[in-house]
């Protein structure tokens, strides 16, 4: 019990250490930004300050909000198939997914119809979640997953990248934990806090990437003859790295939420979310490359000016 305490308040501490971080590194961005606008006006300064404000609230507060005031889920309570205290654990569970009206109606009935027997329930549940719960989560996942990527590929600031990839993480989490209607518990969430912020700090250092040191020589030199192929191929390399790490934070998350009893320990949760997430990864590489090119052929367009007919 003693090592169980301390290990959760190793990872509190943790996920503490590194929100004070996210916080000074925020901070620091925004003063930054805001001692160059003086230079221009105080007005402007003092306007971006109050439009940082709004921005933090409504991007990293609001969600952060919303997910700790989840009533919060514990996966130890659903592997104890004797427990009358597992069984009001899958009813809540159960009403809960009916009241975000996301399922079939045939669904529904079905867990309307166990809500009385621990024997049905169970089964109707994992049925509902494997069946329609987990496809739609997935589709979440892969959606701000394509987000990350086209966001970062086209942005080419490192310091942009790590924001970006703390709001879109943090959004999707609260997506998923809505979708559900309870949150991970606070181990786990804390555990998220620091793989999302270990995510981000890598985003900010994959723009220091060399394709040098990841592509045979002889491919270099052939891109480097064809203009404008290399920074392309760079900005693809790195959106792609960090869609892949939001679907393993997305699959992660997913699996906390919802965890059978083949995959408790966290050995086996982390090799499946990432073995998830690369058969993932093609389809989110696919529909980012549809939209991918015509972002960046807009950053070398020259704005048209408009012409005004009297």
């Amino acid at each position: 019990m003693k090592k169980k305490e301390s290990t959760k308040l190793f990872w509190y501490a943790l996920s503490l250490g590194f929100i004070i971080l996210f916080i000074l590194i925020l901070l620091s961005s925004i003063l930054d930004v805001g001692d160059r606008l003086r230079t221009i006006s105080p007005i402007l300064e003092y306007s971006f300050y109050g439009l940082a404000v709004i921005l933090v609230y409504v991007l990293i507060l609001r969600p952060v909000h919303i997910i700790l005031f989840s009533p919060s889920f514990s996966v130890e309570t659903s592997l104890d198939p004797d427990s009358n205290h597992n069984f009001q654990v899958y009813k809540r569970v159960a009403k809960r997914l009916i009241a975000q009206g996301n399922l079939p109606e045939e669904e529904v009935t079905k867990l309307k119809a166990s809500m009385n027997s621990s024997a049905e329930l169970r089964p109707a549940l994992y049925h509902a979640y494997n069946k329609v719960v987990k496809k739609q989560m997935n589709q979440v996942i892969k959606k701000n997953a394509k987000t990350v990527m086209i966001s970062t590929a086209i942005s080419q600031n490192g310091r942009l990248d790590f924001f970006t990839i703390i709001v879109v993480n943090l959004k999707m989490i609260k997506e998923l934990v809505v979708m559900c209607g309870f949150r991970p518990t606070f181990k786990n969430l804390s555990k998220l806090t620091i793989n999302v912020f270990t995510t981000a700090l890598i985003a900010e250092g994959l723009e220091n990437m060399d394709l040098n040191d990841l592509l045979p020589s002889s491919t270099m030199n052939m891109l480097g003859e064809i203009p404008l192929v290399k920074p392309v191929v760079s900005s693809v390399v790195q959106g792609m790295s960090n869609a892949l790490l939001t679907l393993r934070i997305g699959i992660v998350t997913r699996k906390y939420l919802f965890s059978d009893a083949k995959e408790i320990t966290k050995e086996e949760i982390r090799r499946n979310a990432l073995l998830e997430a690369a058969k993932m990864l093609p389809s989110v590489l696919g529909d980012a490359l549809l939209i991918l090119p015509k972002k960046i052929a807009a950053l070398f367009k020259k704005p048209v000016k408009e012409e005004h007919v009297e």
